[in-house]
C-alpha cells in the first residue's frame, strides 16, 4: 500500500459539541485531573514509607498509583484545554505520539491489574506457597512483563496507523488520538486494520479480562474452605480489585470489540477507562482496607507533625 499524506494536523471535535456544557465540564474534568493526582499521591507516598511496601499487594498498588496520573496525563489535559480553546487542532506527530503513549501506559496498567489478581489467587488458593510464588523478584519480573507486553502492544497500534494514508478528511470524533478514530479518516479500504484493531487491542482486552474472570471464580470457590474471618478479609480486598478491574476492563471491551464503522458510543466509554477509573482507584483501595487506612492514618500524621514542628 502506497502511503501518501495530505494531512499534516487533525481537528480533535472533544467530548461535547454543546457550548453551554462546556464550562461546567472544564471545571469537572479538572476537579477529576486534580482528584486523580492528590488521591494516588496519598497512596503512592504511604506505601512508599509504610510496612505495607513490603507486602506484594500493595507493591503492586504502589507501581498501579504511579501509572494511573501518568496514563491520565497524556489525555485528560489535551481534553481540558480543548474545552475552552477556539481550535482544537494537534499535529499529526503529536497525534501520533499521545496514540503510542496512552495505548503503553494504559496497557502496563491493565496487566498490573491482571497482577493483582494472580497475588489474589495465590494468597488465597495456595496459602502455603505464597511468599515462594509471589517473592519480590517474581514481582518486578511481573511488572517487567507489564512493560514489554505493553510495549508490543502500542508499537504494533503506532505502526499499523503510521502506514495509513490520510490524504482529506482530518476531524477526529474523539477527544483523544485513538486507532478506531483515525481509521475513519483513512483514504483507504481499513477492512484488514479495522480486523487487526479489534484483534490487537479488543481481544486482548476481552481475553484478558476473561481470565480475571475464571480467576476469581475459582477464588470464591476455594473460600469455602476458610474460616468466616478469613472470608470476610479476603472478599473484602478481592471486592475493592474486582471494582477496579470492571471499571478499566468493561469500559475497555465495549469501545474496541465493535468496528470502528459501528455507530456507537466510543467518546462516552473511553471517559470510564481514562478518567473514571483513575480518580476511584484510590478510594475504591482505602474505605474498605483497614490495613490501608492504618497506614495513610500513621504516615500523614508523621509527616504533617514534622512539617507544622
Amino acid at each position: 500500500m502506497e502511503k501518501h499524506n495530505n494531512v499534516t494536523e487533525f481537528i480533535l471535535l472533544g467530548l461535547l459539541m454543546k457550548k453551554e456544557m462546556k464550562t461546567l465540564c472544564f471545571v469537572i474534568f479538572i476537579a477529576c485531573y486534580l482528584s486523580i493526582f492528590l488521591g494516588n499521591f496519598i497512596i503512592f507516598v504511604t506505601i512508599m514509607y509504610s510496612h505495607l511496601m513490603q507486602e506484594p499487594m500493595y507493591y503492586f498498588l504502589w507501581h498501579l498509583s504511579f501509572m494511573d496520573p501518568c496514563f491520565t496525563s497524556t489525555i485528560i489535559p489535551r481534553l481540558i484545554n480543548d474545552l475552552i480553546a477556539e481550535t482544537k487542532t494537534i499535529s499529526y506527530n503529536c497525534c501520533m505520539i499521545q496514540l503510542f503513549t496512552s495505548h503503553l501506559l494504559g496497557g502496563v496498567e491493565m496487566f498490573i491489574l491482571v497482577s493483582m489478581a494472580f497475588d489474589r489467587y495465590v494468597a488465597i488458593c495456595k496459602p502455603l506457597h505464597y511468599l515462594t510464588i509471589i517473592n519480590r523478584q517474581r514481582c518486578n519480573m511481573l511488572i517487567l512483563l507489564a512493560w514489554l507486553v505493553a510495549f508490543w502492544h502500542s508499537i504494533a497500534q503506532l505502526l499499523m496507523i503510521l502506514r495509513l494514508p490520510f490524504c482529506g478528511p482530518n476531524q477526529i470524533d474523539h477527544y483523544m488520538c485513538d486507532s478506531k478514530p483515525l481509521l475513519k479518516l483513512a483514504c483507504t479500504d481499513t477492512h484488514i486494520a479495522s480486523i487487526l484493531v479489534i484483534a490487537n487491542t479488543g481481544m486482548v482486552v476481552l481475553a484478558t479480562f476473561l481470565v480475571l474472570v475464571a480467576s476469581y471464580i475459582v477464588i470464591l470457590y476455594n473460600l469455602r474452605k476458610h474460616s468466616s474471618e478469613g472470608r470476610r478479609k479476603a472478599l473484602s480486598t478481592c471486592a475493592s480489585h474486582v471494582m477496579a478491574v470492571v471499571l478499566f476492563f468493561i469500559p475497555c471491551i465495549s469501545t474496541y470489540i465493535p468496528p470502528p464503522q459501528s455507530l456507537n458510543n466510543d467518546k462516552e466509554f473511553s471517559v470510564f477507562y481514562t478518567v473514571i477509573a483513575p480518580m476511584l482507584n484510590p478510594l475504591i483501595y482505602t474505605l474498605r482496607n483497614v490495613e490501608m487506612k492504618n497506614a495513610i492514618r500513621k504516615v500523614w500524621s508523621r509527616k504533617l507533625g514534622f512539617l507544622f514542628k
